[in-house]
């Protein structure tokens, strides 16, 4: 039998997708290979939306944000890429957490297809799918940290 020591130790992260409406959040699993959606937060305020945050960061002793960048499918940043990464840095500054962002083109369509799958409506289950988003989000996080 050959032992293999784990490359990187294990973090608790928080797979973030930002959106005009809602906030999807993930986690993972103790030995951070899985990932798994939480909640979906529908935003009110800054100050609500960092409350609510705070105590899932504080539940599951989150270290680090991965938030989800909607770069334009050009690998470009454009706007609402700029707005992620504004309202990003508020939220790590306010939960005093290091921040890394994960490409999250095509993981909306990407949760919209598992939900069809399942033989569920997507436009009924706008909530679940950033959840599933930030879960994808988070899973290549996660893959390329172990890669």
């Amino acid at each position: 039998m050959i032992y293999q020591q784990p490359s990187k130790s294990f973090i608790s992260a928080l797979g973030v997708d930002v959106g005009s409406k809602r906030i999807g959040l993930a986690g993972c699993d103790g030995t951070g290979l899985i990932a798994t959606g939480i909640t979906t937060i529908e935003r009110k305020s800054f100050v609500e939306d960092v409350e609510k945050i705070q105590q899932i960061v504080n539940e599951r002793q989150v270290q680090i944000l991965v938030v989800g960048l909607p770069y334009s499918m050009d690998g470009s940043i454009g706007f609402q890429a700029r707005h992620v990464q504004k309202f990003a840095a508020r939220l790590a500054d306010a939960l005093k957490l290091p921040l890394e962002y994960m490409d999250e083109r095509l993981t909306s369509h990407q949760a919209e297809q598992l939900l069809i799958a399942e033989n569920r409506s997507p436009s009924r289950n706008k909530g679940l799918i950033d959840r599933k988003a930030a879960a994808l989000i988070l899973q290549q996080w996660l893959d390329a940290r172990r890669n």
